[in-house]
């Protein structure tokens, strides 16, 4: 059974994760204040797969524990270029926080503050100019970037929602 385990254990990708935020909070009930600590966490594999998750707990290891369980689970696809970069503009949007994705030409590398560069870098994207507007909070900015990359649209995908060929999209003669 254990080898099993070390089989399955070895067929899944490396997953780098990254902690953006911990904040300590407190509740005052009866005795005096009680403290917890929250863990904003992403992972991801360098490759176009990123996910996000918040873990919660008295300890800060527990904490960061969980938010890595719970951004494994809300992993998703970030289509790329070939050039590492974003497809196209986008302005992702939760709560207040806005972030602007802007592609960049090769060799300009990730412009991007704090916690929007641990998304853009986990994600695998080399070449990108990102803005955050809005709020300055960890937790929305980097919710407002992952949106923003769950909106991208590669080529293909377009051309195969429109039905057309992504020459026709370029406009490229098509041979």
């Amino acid at each position: 059974m254990a080898r099993k385990q070390n089989d399955h254990a070895q067929q899944v990708p490396e997953l780098e994760e990254r902690v953006v935020s911990i904040n300590r909070v407190s509740k005052t009930v009866k005795g005096g204040r009680r403290m917890q600590l929250t863990a904003l966490v992403v992972v991801g594999d360098g490759k176009g797969k990123v996910g996000l998750g918040m873990g919660k707990s008295q300890e800060v290891p527990n904490a960061i524990r969980k938010g890595v369980e719970d951004a494994k689970k809300n992993m998703f696809k970030v289509p790329l270029t070939e050039d590492g970069s974003v497809p196209h503009e986008i302005i992702g949007e939760y709560g207040a926080g806005r972030v602007l994705i802007k592609p960049a030409v090769p060799g300009t590398g990730v412009m991007a503050g704090g916690p929007v560069r641990a998304v853009m870098e986990l994600a695998g994207v080399k070449n990108v100019i990102t803005k955050s507007l809005g709020t300055s909070n960890a937790m929305n900015i980097v919710k407002a970037a992952a949106e923003g990359l769950k909106g991208m649209e590669s080529p293909e995908m377009v051309a195969k929602r429109r039905g057309v060929t992504v020459e026709h999209i370029f406009g490229t003669k098509e041979a």
